[in-house]
């Protein structure tokens, strides 16, 4: 079953590395892909459960020549060559506490390289942490709807080893209706430790908040 909003064949195709794709399936994992919509993005994967999931992303990247850039927290970055390497990879520190202000200085980033016809993918694991949360946090949400860009739903399935990145959406700006679709496309998915993976939902969403509060 696919969600996606965007027909396919998908207009932006890319060569990736064939030492990559090898070394991938070695892993014995698959990847299923077949080119992005648009020449901007924002692309969310999920679950987050484990520090693995980072080598089996990078692998994928290069394997299928996609170029993103991607969220990871501003700490990581002063850590000598670890922030180097994060940077070339295509990582931006992110400081928790000014998240709206990363939002709005992305959207407006995405919104030039519209106008400029020039491409911009940002990737993000919207639940922010390894550890269960109540939710997701919202920065991708706010990003993509701001922008007015795709919304790539990365499936990352260890039950399955496979990565799929085959739905892409539109966001309407109705929380509810565009979290619950982006919960039946992630149904069944399953992390290294699923039991840390956290349920589909915007941490800030007023819902979200009544129901935290009441437990």
């Amino acid at each position: 079953m696919t969600a996606s909003d965007y027909p396919s064949p998908y207009p932006l195709q890319f060569k990736g590395s064939a030492l990559s794709r090898w070394l991938i399936q070695l892993l014995g994992w698959r990847l299923d892909f077949s080119g992005l919509p648009a020449l901007q993005g924002v692309a969310i994967i999920y679950p987050h459960t484990s520090n693995w999931d980072f080598l089996i992303l990078v692998l994928a990247k290069w394997a299928l020549g996609i170029q993103a850039r991607f969220w990871a927290k501003d700490t990581l970055f002063h850590v000598p060559l670890l922030g180097a390497w994060l940077r070339w990879l295509g990582g931006v520190p992110v400081q928790r506490t000014s998240a709206h202000g990363t939002v709005l200085q992305t959207a407006s980033q995405i919104g030039q390289a519209k106008q400029n016809n020039t491409y911009y993918w940002l990737a993000v694991a919207p639940e922010g942490t390894r550890k269960r949360l109540p939710g997701w946090r919202s920065g991708f949400y706010r990003t993509a709807l701001q922008a007015d860009v795709p919304l790539a739903l990365v499936r990352l399935d260890y039950q399955l080893k496979a990565v799929k990145v085959s739905d892409f959406i539109r966001l309407t700006g109705d929380e509810a209706m565009d979290m619950q679709r982006i919960a039946e496309a992630f149904e069944g998915v399953k992390g290294l430790r699923p039991e840390k993976a956290s349920p589909i939902g915007l941490l800030d969403s007023s819902v979200l908040r009544a129901d935290t509060i009441s437990k």
